[in-house]
């Protein structure tokens, strides 16, 4: 699929999930034979979006085609590309069940096979600081070291992929997990899957 219809597509789904409301969020991919990144505008409507509206921007987050100005958030985007090679997907979506924990600062712990296997381990909370700014980037890189997800306190949920569907994928799974603990906090202690099985068990 032309990489700039699969940004709108996972945009749209994300739209339609709820996990992203109005024109928050972004998504973008790295072309693996031009380096150059595309990714949704800043301030549009997912539901009007098209494959047009899709900004093209160089590793250094300037932009080089596109009807529109790119996300606010791509110099993050560009940081986590320029810091993780095998990266070519970045899904930034709000769900709400990890936006909670993300406010009240608490990780993400692996109650669930999909977390362990997808993100590496918990989710880390970044605590909170305002986004798109090379400051930003550098502490966001920080706490999310070598996993594949990381929390913006009060903000939302950024993941990683070796593609934008896998990012995307992620995105789901980690809400699915932060709903499923949240839960079972409700109900008594969660039992918690230890992180030194990342690598050896398959979802």
């Amino acid at each position: 699929m032309e990489i700039k219809q699969l940004i709108v597509d996972i945009a749209i789904r994300a739209y339609k999930m709820g996990l992203v409301v109005n024109t928050q969020g972004n998504f973008s991919a790295r072309d693996p034979e031009t380096g150059r990144i595309f990714i949704t505008p800043t301030g549009f409507p997912y539901e009007r979006m098209t494959a047009e509206d899709i900004v093209e921007v160089d590793l250094n987050g300037r932009k080089v085609a596109g009807k529109h100005e790119p996300s606010s958030e791509t110099p993050v985007h560009c940081a986590v590309y320029q810091a993780r090679p095998n990266v070519f997907g970045i899904s930034h979506t709000e769900s709400p069940y990890a936006n909670a924990f993300g406010a009240l600062g608490i990780e993400i712990k692996p109650v669930l096979v999909s977390l362990l296997v997808t993100v590496g381990g918990s989710v880390p909370v970044m605590p909170f600081s305002p986004s798109g700014s090379e400051e930003f980037s550098k502490k966001m890189l920080e706490v999310m070291g070598d996993r594949n997800a990381v929390i913006w306190a009060n903000h939302g949920l950024m993941t990683v992929g070796s593609n934008l569907q896998i990012a995307f994928e992620r995105s789901v799974f980690v809400e699915e997990c932060a709903k499923v603990y949240h839960l079972s906090l409700q109900l008594g202690q969660p039992v918690l899957l230890p992180e030194d099985l990342f690598g050896k068990i398959r979802a």
